[in-house]
């Protein structure tokens, strides 16, 4: 094959070659500094929309994580504040049924027994007020003012384009202990008896009709036990659900991160290898555009 002065096909071609490899390494560089081989939608379009897809369903999960604490944390108060007026034989509503056994005793000082029933009465009432998280209080509520329900996000998934979220209803009637129209557990009155938050036994006696009294009152505490610890353990249920959601979403974000990892990270291994290959071909096409061009000037030779 002839020389030509306007055409260097040997050097064309080794540009050719330096080109595309110093492309690839521009790529490989890049896969380098950005730890993915999927960076932006030129690089893969599917893949990265994919990945942005699931990274928003993971900004969503990590808004659920959040919502979940704030409820547990709500969660925990109101159930930490049944427990306590529960009590135990010192204080609650343990306590005050055990005082009214009491005062079923023949020729007993029901009026010091009362001062004992009056405290408790009052703490109880104080603890209820005192179970306030974030301004939500389920045991002493308002009506018209406290939502007679609450969700509670505990979830969120998505099919296709359409988001679902899950969440934990808590009916606030199921623990209201006080309420402004008096019809909670505790201050609710009975067909025959006054509520556990207002009885009083300081002006009763040993008579017949006055100990019934009594049997009336103390029946009517063991069912406001009952009813509390009832609601208790419904709170602990809530409780164990939020908990297991909470694992749960984080595990989920823990394994959408690592689905997105395998569709857009880079093998660092095989990037670090495929640079010092492009490094190297990079150097050999310099080198061979060296020599084409270099086979140009023996043309000269000829007309010396």
């Amino acid at each position: 094959m002839g020389s030509s002065l306007l055409t260097n096909s040997s050097a064309m071609t080794a540009l050719q070659t330096l080109r595309n490899v110093s492309a690839q390494l521009a790529t490989t560089q890049n896969r380098i500094s950005t730890g993915q081989r999927v960076s932006t939608a030129s690089d893969n379009a599917a893949y990265w929309s994919i990945a942005t897809s699931m990274r928003s369903d993971n900004a969503a999960l990590s808004a659920v994580s959040d919502s979940l604490g704030l409820s547990a944390a709500t969660v925990d108060t109101e159930y930490t504040a049944l427990t306590s007026v529960i009590g135990d034989k010192d204080s609650g509503l343990t306590k005050l049924q055990a005082l009214l056994v009491e005062a079923k005793t023949a020729g007993i000082d029901r009026t010091k027994i009362q001062a004992d029933i009056t405290q408790i009465q009052q703490d109880m009432k104080l603890k209820a007020n005192s179970a306030t998280f974030n301004g939500i209080n389920w045991l002493s509520t308002t009506t018209g003012t406290t939502p007679t329900t609450f969700s509670l996000v505990s979830s969120y998934s998505r099919v296709g384009g359409t988001p679902t979220i899950g969440s934990i209803t808590v009916t606030t009637a199921n623990y209201s202990l006080y309420t402004s129209t008096q019809t909670g557990i505790l201050d609710t009155a009975g067909s025959t008896a006054p509520s556990i938050n207002t009885m009083s036994i300081s002006a009763l006696t040993d008579s017949a009709v006055d100990q019934t009294t009594l049997d009336g009152y103390i029946a009517q505490v063991t069912a406001g036990i009952n009813s509390v610890a009832s609601a208790a353990a419904n709170l602990g249920a809530v409780k164990n659900r939020i908990a297991t959601n909470t694992e749960f979403v984080k595990t989920l974000m823990d394994s959408v991160d690592r689905g997105i990892g395998q569709l857009v990270d880079a093998d660092m291994n095989a990037e670090s290898t495929r640079l010092q290959a492009l490094q190297t071909q990079q150097q050999l096409g310099v080198q061979a555009l060296s020599i084409a061009n270099q086979n140009s000037q023996s043309i000269l030779s000829l007309f010396r």
